[in-house]
Order: C-alpha cells, then sequence, then structure tokens
C-alpha cells in the first residue's frame, strides 16, 4: 500500500482509484489523508504515522530507503509483495534501485 500512497499523491488518476480500492476495504481515508511524499519525505505529509517500513528503515535503522538495508529484502517485505501483483511489481521496482554489495 505504501507505494501506492507515494505514487497516488502525485497522480489525480492513481488517487481517484487508490480512494474507490480504499472504500471497497471498508477503508475510509480523506482526500487529503493519501499522501507519502517518499521515506525521506516530509513526515507531517505522510499518509500514515504507523508506516511500519518507513519505522523499520529510517528511525530504527537510520536508513534513507528499505532497499539500503543489509537484510533487503526482507521476509516482512516478502510478505508485504504477496498481498498483490502491484505490491510484487513495486517491491521488484525497489530491488531495482538496491545498492551494490
Amino acid at each position: 500500500m505504501n507505494v501506492a500512497f507515494f505514487r497516488a499523491s502525485s497522480n489525480p488518476i492513481l488517487h481517484g482509484r487508490l480512494q474507490i480500492g480504499l472504500k471497497k476495504r471498508d477503508m475510509e481515508i480523506k482526500s487529503e489523508g493519501i499522501r507519502c511524499l517518499g521515506c525521506k519525505g516530509d513526515r507531517t505529509e505522510h499518509w500514515s504515522p504507523d508506516c511500519w517500513i518507513l519505522k523499520c528503515c529510517v528511525d530504527k535503522k537510520g536508513l534513507g530507503f528499505c532497499h539500503e538495508c543489509e537484510d533487503f529484502p526482507c521476509e516482512r517485505l516478502e510478505e508485504w509483495a504477496k498481498g498483490s501483483k502491484r505490491y510484487e511489481e513495486a517491491l521488484d521496482r525497489i530491488k531495482g534501485m538496491g545498492v551494490k554489495r
């Protein structure tokens, strides 16, 4: 979901689709709540103060992005990616940003 919020932040069409998708899951978020500027973005603009990726990578480990972690992709991200084809595609894009070890 996190990548969806990030992409919808700057795309009105995706923004609308995300709201419809959330409503189908009985999750209603005000339009202004669909904001994510990424892990290095403004925290006051973040879609969720409970974003586990943000808490783990940025707060706990002091990283800029999850792909910088030596455990990337961790089991939790792999499980998250199984949630939908879009999540799987998002994880593949993130893997493409990974650092060389």
